[in-house]
């Protein structure tokens, strides 16, 4: 992991300068080929969908195919007795409408999380201390923290003095190997 490598290796491995960070040039050349520093945006789906999608489990599948051979033994039978068949549709219709909710809720999270993210960011870059947007922040660049900053990138710390953290790292990157 990156907080166990010396700084060297890791000046090496993400060609970066620890004193000057990384140009402008090579940041763009950076956001170009890892991406922004930013959660991804999946299209949103309806709530039908979202509802149909909870029935796409084979043991959804197995009860649903259970009610239909319960029902139809019981009119085979000439009973009015439906009960059995009610009940596992009732049981499948609940399970499915406590999954929409629960997606619903880790969206609505996902969007709290989003808005939680820093705006700006301090890096340096070409020995010259800038405030970009933190979805700009790019492998390699130099973060500059200061108290009651967030934490605007995974990062790894070079030096800090009273460090407290109480966020986590918001995003996700594909890191050269």
């Amino acid at each position: 992991m990156w907080c166990t490598k010396d700084e060297k290796y890791i000046q090496k491995e993400l060609n970066t300068d620890i004193k000057n960070g990384i140009t402008t040039e090579e940041a763009k050349k950076r956001l170009d080929k890892y991406g922004k520093n930013e959660l991804e945006e999946r299209k949103k789906e309806s709530l039908i969908i979202k509802f149909l999608k909870q029935f796409n489990d084979f043991m959804i599948i197995i009860l649903i195919i259970s009610a239909i051979i319960s029902s139809v033994l019981t009119k085979v039978q000439g009973e009015n007795d439906y009960t059995d068949c009610i009940i596992i549709i009732s049981i499948v219709i609940f399970n499915g409408l406590m999954g929409v909710i629960q997606e619903s809720k880790a969206e609505k999270s996902l969007e709290a999380l989003k808005k939680l993210s820093a705006p700006i960011a301090k890096v340096k870059r070409d020995g010259k201390i800038f405030e970009i947007d933190s979805k700009d922040v790019t492998i390699g660049d130099l973060i500059i923290l200061e108290a009651g900053n967030f934490v605007p990138a995974d990062c790894r710390l070079i030096n800090s003095f009273n460090l407290k953290v109480e966020e986590s790292a918001l995003t996700r990157r594909n890191y050269p190997n």
